[in-house]
C-alpha cells in the first residue's frame, strides 16, 4: 500500500534545519605561534600513516653533509617516501695536530680518557688510531650518535676501544660535569677535536682538576662551489638537515634574505640547534639524543607541521 505525503504528520514536512557554518580557519598569527612552539623540543618516534598530515610525497629534504656521507640519511628518509636533495655545504680538512695524535697513540702515553664529541671527530680519530697500531684506549663520547661510529667501524675491536662513558645529556658541558675520575689524583684527558669546537670541555674539566691535552685534528670550511640550480631547488625545500654548526653558518650565508626564509632546520643534536637559534633561524627541530633515528624523527615532525600549515 502506498502512503500519501498528505497522511504524514505535519511535523515531518518541515524542511531540515540548515547545516552549521564551517569552523573559521586559524589566523596566520595562530599558525605562526603553533610552528614556533616546536622550537627546541625533543621528539618521540611516531609512525607514518596514510593521513594527509603524514604524507610526505610533496616535500623534499635537503641533506648537507659532505658528498658520500649522506647515504644513510637518504636511505632512511626514502623509507618514509621522502625525496632528498644532496647539497654539500662543508668540507673537512686535516690539520697538523693529526700527526701529533698518531704520535701520542703510538707512544706509551697513557690517558685516563679520550674524549670524542662528534661523529666526524670519531672518524678522524679512527684514522689516527689505525695508523698508530690500534692501541687499547678508553673513550668517552658525547652521545649515542658518536658511539655508533665506533660500534660500526670496529665491531671486532671493542676490546681495544672501550666506549666507557656517555653523559646523561649530549652536550660538552654535561660531559665535562659528569665524566668520572678513575681513582688517581691526576686524571688525564686527550681531547682530539675540530679546531672550531667550543672550549666547554676544557673549561669544565679543568675546574674539576682534570689535565687536558687538546688536539685540533681537523677543521671544517664552506665548500668552494655551490651549484646554483641545486641551490634554487634547496631554497624552496621544506626542510634542510644539518649536522654541525659549520653547516648552519654555511646555509645562512647562502640565503638571499635569511629573515624571510620560511623553511625548517632539522639538526642532528642540541649543539647544532643552538647555533641555528643564535643565527636567527626559526622552526628548528632536534632530537634529545643525537642519532640517525632521532634526526629522522625530527625531520618527520618538521614535515608534519608543514602539512598542517598547508592544509589550514
Amino acid at each position: 500500500m502506498k502512503t500519501s505525503l498528505l497522511s504524514l504528520s505535519p511535523t515531518l514536512l518541515l524542511p531540515p534545519p540548515p547545516p552549521p557554518p564551517p569552523p573559521s580557519p586559524p589566523s596566520p598569527q595562530l599558525l605562526h605561534h603553533h610552528r614556533r612552539s616546536y622550537l627546541f623540543q625533543s621528539f618521540k618516534v611516531r609512525a607514518a600513516s596514510s593521513s594527509p598530515e603524514n604524507s610526505f610525497s610533496d616535500h623534499r629534504v635537503v641533506v648537507t653533509r659532505e658528498r658520500g656521507k649522506n647515504g644513510k640519511l637518504i636511505t632512511a628518509l626514502a623509507e618514509h617516501g621522502i625525496d632528498s636533495l644532496e647539497l654539500p655545504l662543508i668540507e673537512h680538512k686535516q690539520l697538523p695536530d693529526m700527526d701529533k695524535l698518531v704520535s701520542l697513540l703510538t707512544a706509551a702515553s697513557s690517558f685516563d680518557w679520550i674524549i670524542i664529541t662528534s661523529p666526524e671527530a670519531a672518524l678522524v680519530f679512527l684514522q689516527a688510531w689505525k695508523v698508530a697500531g690500534t692501541p687499547i684506549v678508553k673513550v668517552a663520547v658525547v652521545g649515542t650518535g658518536t658511539a655508533s661510529i665506533f660500534n660500526e667501524a670496529t665491531p671486532s675491536s671493542k676490546q681495544l676501544i672501550d666506549v666507557a662513558f656517555t653523559p646523561s645529556k649530549a652536550t660538552g658541558k654535561v660531559l665535562a660535569l659528569e665524566l668520572p675520575k678513575l681513582g688517581n689524583e691526576k686524571s688525564t684527558v686527550l681531547y682530539p677535536a675540530s679546531a672550531k669546537a667550543s672550549h666547554d670541555i676544557e673549561e669544565g674539566l679543568s675546574k674539576r682538576g682534570f689535565y687536558i691535552t687538546r688536539l685540533n685534528t681537523y677543521t671544517t670550511e664552506p665548500v668552494q662551489y655551490v651549484d646554483q640550480m641545486l641551490l634554487q631547488q634547496a631554497l624552496s625545500a621544506s626542510v634542510v638537515a644539518v649536522a654541525s654548526p659549520s653547516a648552519i653558518r654555511a646555509w645562512v650565508n647562502l640565503l638571499p634574505e635569511p629573515d624571510n626564509w620560511s623553511g625548517s632546520i632539522a639538526c642532528i643534536g642540541e649543539t647544532t640547534a643552538s647555533a641555528a637559534r643564535k643565527l636567527g633561524l626559526r622552526n628548528v627541530y632536534y632530537p634529545s639524543s643525537p642519532s640517525l633515528q632521532g634526526w629522522v624523527d625530527s625531520i618527520l615532525d618538521a614535515l608534519r607541521v608543514h602539512n598542517q600549515f598547508l592544509k589550514a
